[in-house]
């Protein structure tokens, strides 16, 4: 059967001008193909078009923002993630434009469909230490399966990875000799080796052990596999995830959040906090910092009233007060 014009000029974008004329990171690719992904069951599931049917003018300014509206009311997506999903989808647009021309107004007219903006908010969803080890002791130890998850879930958090570093960890990128540690491949094609806790350690060794993945022939296997022996993917990492938590409350990334805030939080220095995480930016970690004085201080005003007047005395009928204060430091 021959492809439809979206089905093979998607294809050639995933395959051939992402990696090969962009040269993006392979896991950039993942990202862009998981968007595409679900705006072909959005098209299936809403409209009746299957993947093998869907053409470019079945495609438009409207159906994509009906798609955006569907990823936040029915799948719980944050804003952050519907306009990432957003920029995938213009990107691929914008390489359309010059693929098709013929299709040049419609590109266009899904070009300018707006991000949304974000609150600003110093909040940083996270969970406190009590529900993480709720949440940890939740898998049972007693049998191989529940032993498995139990690890995944302890490594997810205690490296502070994101998902898909998780999915492409392999054996050789663990070690659980003294010291342990985890070897992960990040944003931007940066690989980073992030310590891990004695008790995490064990846990993992117990777990290469009884997989048998201790063998050298087994360095190159997936830390992490499914029943046919290939690499968890992202998806089923959340299905295992989403067995212990609700996931209208926690998501996985909230783990990274966890692990962050908690350092934190035992006096760990930030610049320690970002290489874990792998900001290639110090101000990408200090809004952990920020949400925590802002937790902080909120906690002080529920703990008691405040001695402070509600209201101060006016100072905008002196004129010469405010000219000295908006002349301040300009001399």
């Amino acid at each position: 059967m021959k492809p439809t014009d979206f089905a093979y000029y998607l294809t050639e974008y995933l395959s051939k001008y992402l990696p090969g004329q962009i040269g993006v990171s392979g896991n950039t690719v993942k990202s862009y193909r998981d968007t595409f992904s679900l705006l072909l069951r959005f098209f299936s599931q809403e409209y009746g078009i299957f993947p093998d049917k869907l053409t470019f003018k079945q495609i438009n300014k409207e159906r994509i923002e009906h798609f955006l509206t569907y990823l936040m009311t029915e799948r719980g997506c944050s804003v952050s993630t519907r306009n990432q999903r957003l920029a995938a989808i213009h990107a691929f647009f914008r390489y359309m434009q010059t693929e098709r021309p013929e299709h040049i107004h419609s590109c266009q007219e899904i070009l300018a469909v707006a991000f949304k903006k974000q609150p600003k908010s110093n909040i940083i969803r996270h969970i406190n230490l009590d529900m993480m080890k709720e949440i940890l002791a939740a898998p049972d130890a007693s049998t191989r399966n529940g032993r498995r998850e139990l690890v995944l879930l302890s490594v997810l958090y205690d490296s502070g990875a994101r998902i898909q570093e998780i999915a492409d960890l392999r054996v050789e990128d663990v070690r659980t000799e003294t010291p342990p540690s985890v070897r992960l491949h990040g944003k931007g094609d940066k690989w980073r080796i992030v310590p891990l806790m004695t008790q995490t350690a064990s846990l993992l060794s117990a777990y290469l052990k009884e997989s048998g993945l201790m063998s050298p022939e087994k360095k190159k296997s997936p830390l992490f596999y499914n029943r046919h022996g290939q690499k968890l993917t992202t998806a089923g990492i959340r299905y295992i995830f989403n067995k212990y938590v609700d996931s209208s409350a926690v998501t996985p990334h909230m783990f990274r959040h966890s692990k962050a805030m908690h350092l934190l939080q035992s006096g760990v220095n930030i610049v320690y906090i970002r290489d874990v995480l792998g900001h290639s930016n110090i101000t990408t970690t200090e809004i952990y910092a920020r949400a925590d004085v802002e937790m902080k201080q909120k906690a002080l005003e529920k703990a008691y009233p405040s001695p402070t007047p509600g209201k101060l005395p006016s100072w905008q009928k002196d004129e010469s007060l405010l000219t000295w204060l908006k002349n301040l430091g300009n001399e």
